[in-house]
């Protein structure tokens, strides 16, 4: 897949007037974030790694984004959304009961935990699990398709996105603060926003994202 955003880096922004004290706080406690659960239990840190690997697949060419141990500090803090989808238990019982649901799917599909499966079964457990065809008793009454579309999806997509290295990936600047916008417009761009690559482009793109700030 070629590179959208050539040569660009969200984190030269880091010192510029794009970001403030209050800013660069938030990116490095991001960026310095453990790659360990605070919460979960060992198993089921597993089972969420795998998922992870899943739903959002990474390059190796590139730093790999902590996206299960953000989810995990989100369920150590117990940070919800501010609302609760119909017939979805809290935050913490849901993540915890579906990662054991879907390991006893697993297991009894396959004789294997989630993490232990090759990626073909993997894949067909959560497809399944996101049409709501998973039915083993290890749910408890939790609807097996809202928690793939209210938890995991939601979760795992969100702290992606939340990480400096996806935003580079989409070519986005960060938080707005202090400096913000002012081309607002469609199609328009300001200074400091990352040029997008189009075919026979690249070359402009790079020269394009060299100066950051």
């Amino acid at each position: 897949m070629p590179d959208r955003y050539p040569g660009y880096d969200v984190m030269r922004k880091r010192d510029t007037p794009s970001w403030n004290d209050a800013t660069r706080a938030v990116v490095d406690a991001r960026l310095g974030i453990a790659d360990k659960p605070q919460f979960l239990t060992a198993e089921a840190w597993q089972t969420l790694q795998a998922v992870c690997a899943r739903i959002v697949p990474q390059p190796a060419t590139r730093p790999q984004v902590p996206i299960a141990a953000l989810v995990d500090q989100k369920l150590a803090a117990d940070s919800g959304d501010g609302y609760r989808q119909a017939g979805m238990p809290p935050l913490r019982e849901a993540w915890q009961r579906g990662l054991k649901a879907l390991d006893a799917e697993a297991d009894a599909q396959h004789g294997q935990r989630f993490h232990q499966l090759p990626r073909a079964a993997q894949e067909q457990l959560l497809a399944a699990m996101q049409n709501g065809q998973l039915d083993h008793a290890a749910w408890h009454g939790m609807p097996c398709a809202g928690f793939f579309s209210a938890r995991l999806a939601h979760d795992i997509l969100a702290a992606y996105y939340a990480h400096p290295i996806a935003w580079s990936e989409i070519g986005f600047g960060g938080p707005a603060s202090p400096r913000g916008y002012v081309r607002l417009p469609a199609n328009r761009r300001d200074p400091w926003e990352a040029v997008e690559a189009r075919p026979g482009e690249e070359e402009h793109a790079r020269k394009g994202n060299k100066h950051v700030g």
